[in-house]
């Protein structure tokens, strides 16, 4: 089964780390944020992937293409790339990943309806490249499958950018609650998609989260995941701090593998 993995968005409110590589580039542990979420889908046997290039997409492409002399030692013959021996195997010798430039301004959904010609079979998965999580995702496939409807998208409780005060009517404050879970949902990518999701889909200015999601809810097609664990987008540098702090000291939930 494929993973599509939008690698293409500009970073914006990543400026610090983005202004001379893609979002998915920005490392985690001197690793890119792209190889954490690769190593979840494959540790739950999805090792086939599919990159949506857009912005620096170059960055990406050497650093999949120069993985095996990065991440091995080596032997070759100057001049002749081809001579290269490998001597140390490692555990992502057998991912399989197809670099799709699919254009720097295009939008999520057009961005996934490019690629539609490397996906192959009726179901596939698509993530965004900036998102780190310990979704089940072997539960979140038999989810989708139970249901039989087009698409599945991952939800998570949303939580609060601000501690509550608890105030009673007299205004006297009952307690402080720092930045609680609500009672909303939000999603957050880690979709299930049927090749049916390719018809809602239109051009390049194509927004996936807008038109196509609500067009699939408004038909039925569109079921929701709920997610308890752990959940984290990377938009801004307190939050890339934050994850980075999280693999530094050991207690990175999304390491699933071993």
């Amino acid at each position: 089964m494929k993973v599509v993995i939008l690698c293409g968005g500009l970073g914006t409110r990543l400026r610090e780390e983005t202004e001379f590589r893609p979002k998915p580039m920005v490392e985690i542990g001197q690793r890119p944020i792209l190889w954490h979420i690769m190593k979840l889908y494959a540790h739950h046997g999805l090792r086939e992937f599919v990159l949506c290039l857009g912005y620096r997409g170059n960055v990406i492409k050497e650093y999949i293409l120069n993985y095996e002399a990065m991440n091995s030692d080596c032997t070759l013959r100057l001049g002749d790339r081809k001579s290269a021996v490998y001597h140390d195997a490692h555990a992502e010798h057998d991912f399989t990943v197809t670099l799709a430039d699919t254009g720097e301004d295009t939008m999520t959904g057009g961005r996934i309806r490019r690629v539609e010609r490397y996906v192959d079979g009726n179901t596939f998965m698509v993530t965004y490249g900036d998102g780190l999580a310990d979704v089940d995702l072997g539960a979140l496939l038999s989810f989708h499958r139970a249901h039989g409807r087009l698409a599945t998208l991952t939800a998570v409780r949303a939580q609060s950018r601000f501690g509550i005060v608890d105030v009673d009517p007299d205004g006297r404050v009952a307690r402080f609650r720092e930045k609680p879970m609500l009672d909303d949902w939000v999603h957050v990518g880690f979709f299930v998609f049927q090749r049916g999701v390719f018809d809602y889909l239109t051009g390049d200015d194509c927004v996936l989260e807008r038109e196509p999601l609500e067009r699939l809810a408004a038909a039925g097609q569109l079921m929701a995941f709920r997610h308890e664990g752990f959940f984290q987008a990377m938009d801004t540098y307190r939050e890339y701090k934050a994850l980075s702090d999280l693999w530094a000291t050991g207690r990175a939930p999304w390491k699933v593998w071993t």
